[in-house]
């Protein structure tokens, strides 16, 4: 006779399983990321046990596995329109755009990227302008903002036009850069990911930003703090080439930490 004990052992065991999957998955919503070490201490369970967990949420396409842990996967956000964005999380980025201005030196160069904290850099520039710099640019909204200025030199480049960030990029702008060096690179970014770097949504823009930053002695990025533990299409660049980032306060404390443990700086605005 089948004995009627062997079918609730096994059931309670997977339901655990799914449950506990459930609960790393909330986790890694949250902080953009876990550790093998930390479903041990959450859990209550053995180093294999939380690897085969992770394991199984990365073959479902749930979780992406990196050296210790996993990370949230990638996600393909759709790009809000420049005047949409310019309203979100305005404050903060009015802050994160002051702070940035105040490391603007006379005669300098200067670089500024496309996106919305990019353009309220523009605009406290443009509120007061440091003597003599040269701005170059390949966002079509910061330019206007700072073309009838008499103390700007102007360097726009061009190509194709990307109308979500009114931005030219592609292989003429890139070729543009390779003629040209700046003093400091305000760089806005779509995620900002402390286990891969910065990101964007737009593979030739990603490559203009590279060469951007390759082209800057120094090199400041500029992103709210909703920017935190999100990943987009295109890797622009990874933290060895950045000095300094500016944030708000509300920028995860954990992030802040290892990005200084890094040698960055963070600036929280």
């Amino acid at each position: 006779m089948r004995s009627t004990t062997e079918m609730p052992k096994k059931k309670p065991n997977r339901l655990l399983a799914e449950e506990r999957r459930r609960e790393i998955l909330g986790v890694l919503g949250q902080n953009g990321r876990i550790t093998v070490e930390e479903v041990v201490k959450l859990f209550g369970v053995s180093a294999v046990t939380a690897r085969g967990d992770l394991d199984a949420l990365s073959e479902s396409g749930r979780l992406v596995r990196s050296h210790g842990g996993g990370i949230r996967p990638l996600t393909a956000s759709p790009e809000h329109p420049l005047r949409v964005r310019e309203g979100m999380h305005h404050d903060e980025k009015v802050r994160i755009a002051q702070a940035a201005a105040q490391l603007i030196r006379p005669l300098q160069t200067i670089i500024l990227c496309s996106g919305s904290t990019s353009a309220e850099l523009a605009r406290q520039i443009r509120r007061n302008c440091p003597e003599n710099i040269t701005v170059i640019t390949y966002a079509l909204n910061v330019a206007a903002t700072l073309a009838e200025l008499p103390n700007i030199s102007l360097v726009m480049l061009g190509g194709f036009l990307r109308h979500p960030s009114t931005a030219f990029v592609g292989p003429h702008a890139e070729q543009m850069m390779h003629s040209l060096h700046a003093d400091h690179c305000f760089m806005s970014t779509v995620g900002l990911d402390t286990d891969v770097g910065l990101t964007t949504l737009d593979i030739m823009e990603a490559q203009l930003n590279r060469r951007m930053i390759e082209a800057s002695a120094q090199v400041t990025v500029l992103a709210d703090s909703s920017k935190f533990g999100h990943r987009s299409l295109s890797l622009i660049a990874d933290f060895g080439s950045i000095q300094r980032v500016i944030t708000d306060n509300a920028a995860p404390e954990r992030d802040v930490e290892m990005l200084r443990a890094r040698g960055v700086e963070v600036v929280l605005a």
